[in-house]
């Protein structure tokens, strides 16, 4: 576990005069932190205050709230650029979480290195390697070597930990200025639209408001001709913002269907349609009822 950028002890979720701890993968000043001090209030979650705590891996953080080290994980579920992100859609099947809510943090990267190194000093940059391939073109420009680290807030810790003055990160600006580091270049992706949505994942399923939903359901059919299509035309006349399948675990060349569907579970229309699905379906799960992302953050 890393070192966390905020603290605060476990306390009850949803609990107005608490300080509610957010697991989420990475070192302070990661995108997924930016994701873990905001979920919060994009779901509408009293909280007196957010404390954060970084794990290596997606899977440490969905262990951290199942067993109450954290109480609330954050994890990105797919990005504007890159597409969807396995690791979280597979782990959602696998656990028995609720995803709370979702946010959505605009992907900025900054080139950064050591105070008064330039541009013309710098003979490699280091960072994860979506960053790097999101930043191919100022890189290609300089000639720079491209050297993929673990996680992009991590590069910039390292970076600051070991001095080297021919070498800058890519990573956001709150790790810039966690590590001390100087900002030689801000919004260095070639596409600015590059948006990464993260889940908030909860041990409880999220309190009913009026706020505007989605319900994510993931589910498995028998495999046998035109049976998919029927189960899908149970969902007929809801708008879905995400389809996705993915190879089942537990047995070969079987799949499962990720569907996020805009609308909550228990509005008539919706629950008509979940209703339909779970039945033709040999293994259905309602992932989480949810309020949607009201803004962008970062």
């Amino acid at each position: 576990m890393h070192g966390a950028a905020g603290h605060g002890d476990v306390g009850e979720p949803g609990a107005a005069g608490a300080t509610l701890t957010v697991a989420f993968q990475g070192h302070p000043g990661a995108y997924g932190e930016i994701a873990a001090l905001h979920a919060l209030g994009s779901a509408g979650i009293p909280h007196a205050g957010v404390g954060t705590r970084g794990f290596s891996t997606f899977h440490e953080v969905a262990s951290a709230v199942e067993g109450g080290g954290a109480d609330y994980g954050v994890l990105p579920v797919e990005n504007s650029l890159m597409g969807a992100i396995h690791q979280t859609t597979d782990l959602l099947a696998e656990t028995d979480l609720h995803v709370a809510g979702e946010v959505v943090v605009r992907v900025s990267h900054c080139l950064m290195a050591l105070p008064g190194v330039g541009l013309t000093d710098i003979r490699r940059v280091v960072s994860q390697q979506p960053a790097l391939d999101q930043c191919t073109g100022l890189i290609r420009q300089y000639g720079w070597q491209p050297v993929a680290a673990h996680d992009t807030a991590g590069s910039a810790q390292d970076l600051a930990a070991r001095g080297a003055r021919d070498e800058a990160a890519i990573a956001s600006a709150r790790a810039a200025e966690l590590y001390g580091l100087h900002i030689l270049a801000r919004e260095i992706e070639d596409e600015p639209f590059n948006f990464t949505r993260f889940l908030l994942l909860s041990r409880r399923e999220p309190a009913p408001s009026d706020a505007p939903h989605k319900t994510s359901l993931v589910f498995a059919v028998r495999h046998t001709p035109g049976f998919l299509v029927e189960t899908l035309n149970e969902l007929r006349g809801l708008n879905l913002s995400r389809i996705e399948s993915r190879p089942r675990r537990d047995r070969a060349w079987s799949y499962l269907i990720y569907v996020d569907i805009e609308g909550p579970a228990h509005d008539p229309a919706v629950a008509q349609a979940l209703a339909g699905v779970l039945r033709k379906a040999s293994y259905a799960k309602i992932i989480g009822s949810y309020p949607r992302a009201r803004e962008v953050v970062g």
